[in-house]
């Protein structure tokens, strides 16, 4: 059977990690050609190389989002092994993979504050960037950016993060009516809390569980749980939606 992504070009940052590996797998599942951007150039190689045993078109490129250059190489990467981009999921961001401070907003080191936005913020306008480019030129695109449902509720401890993933909300819909006129679709995901975390100690499975009781179904979120939606953006059923961001948490944020 035909996948909803059949002949297409995903580039996923961040994707050689926890969701970002999920939407990988996600993509290349319903048909897509995945470029797997990640900073970890080891763990880029071990996805790209699982879809590949799979059967699927896959590449992974050392990508550090928060440098111009290191995104325009991802972007023409893409374009010299397959000829297009059609999908950007922009994923790469400091969170599980990254240690942070859960700390109240006068303890947060100035520097960790600037390379939160710096990844968070300044890399998803320079991965987009890079990317629309191209699609500009054929006239299409899907880019889906990727914010948190502590944007939506304010959550306490972590300021940092969640005024990078606030912003990214403000920047899918500016960025949705600059591009509409050239067929690019903008759209935002906010998952909440997920066991996206590799080999996650106790504390972490902790926590994660016990978000599930400020939900209306009460289970833990899993990657899996995000990839429907960021295959729906990504696909032909979302072409005429575009600057929305859609909450995926079990309903903990309704808004």
């Amino acid at each position: 059977m035909a996948g909803r992504l059949d002949g297409r070009v995903a580039i996923i940052t961040g994707g050689g990690h926890g969701i970002g590996r999920a939407y990988a797998h996600g993509m290349a599942r319903e048909g897509a050609r995945v470029l797997v951007a990640e900073i970890n150039a080891k763990a880029g190689d071990v996805v790209a190389a699982e879809l590949k045993t799979l059967g699927h078109d896959a590449l992974a490129v050392r990508t550090d989002v928060a440098d111009e250059a290191s995104c325009r190489a991802m972007a023409q990467r893409a374009v010299d092994a397959w000829g297009k981009i059609d999908i950007l999921v922009n994923n790469a961001a400091i969170f599980a993979t990254i240690p942070m401070s859960r700390a109240a907003f006068d303890r947060i080191p100035i520097e960790e504050w600037d390379r939160m936005m710096a990844v968070n913020l300044r890399g998803t306008w320079l991965a987009s960037r890079a990317c629309i480019e191209h699609m500009k030129q054929r006239g299409y695109g899907k880019i889906i950016t990727i914010s948190s449902g502590t944007a939506i509720k304010g959550s306490a401890g972590r300021i940092h993060y969640v005024t990078s993933k606030a912003g990214i909300i403000g920047f899918t819909r500016v960025l949705a009516r600059e591009v509409g006129e050239h067929g690019i679709c903008v759209n935002c995901i906010a998952p909440g809390s997920t066991l996206s975390e590799e080999n996650p100690g106790e504390d972490v499975i902790r926590m994660r569980t016990a978000a599930k009781d400020d939900r209306a179904l009460k289970r833990v979120q899993t990657p899996e749980d995000i990839v429907g939606t960021a295959i729906f953006f990504a696909a032909s059923e979302s072409d005429f939606i575009t600057g929305q961001t859609l909450v995926v948490d079990g309903g903990s944020a309704m808004h």
